[in-house]
């Protein structure tokens, strides 16, 4: 299970993230979503930490916590959902599309 931090600082970097929650126990991973287009960060990470124990004492501490000028959000990760393509294939001329 992973920890997700929302309302970060755009200037937080991985290592910032690992400072913090070292703090309560080992960080295993960080992870900073970047935007695909522009390549900047998109104010949200995860953190993975050793045991879930460890996760707690995180959320627990540091969710609503003021860091870097922000009242960051702290909680469990929840699962990714899949995301269905876009378009679907739908004709928008409305008939079987051929031409003869």
């Amino acid at each position: 299970m992973s920890i997700y931090v929302g309302n970060l600082s755009y200037q937080v970097t991985e290592e910032d993230l690992t400072e913090v929650f070292k703090d309560y126990g080992t960080v295993k991973r960080v992870q900073l979503p970047t935007d695909r287009e522009t390549g900047r960060p998109r104010g949200f990470g995860f953190v993975e930490m050793s045991t879930e124990d460890e996760e707690t004492a995180a959320i627990e501490a540091l969710d609503g916590a003021e860091w870097m000028g922000r009242d960051i959000k702290v909680n469990k990760a929840k699962p990714r959902e899949d995301r269905k393509p876009a378009g679907g294939g739908y004709n928008r001329r409305g008939g079987g599309g051929g031409r003869y």
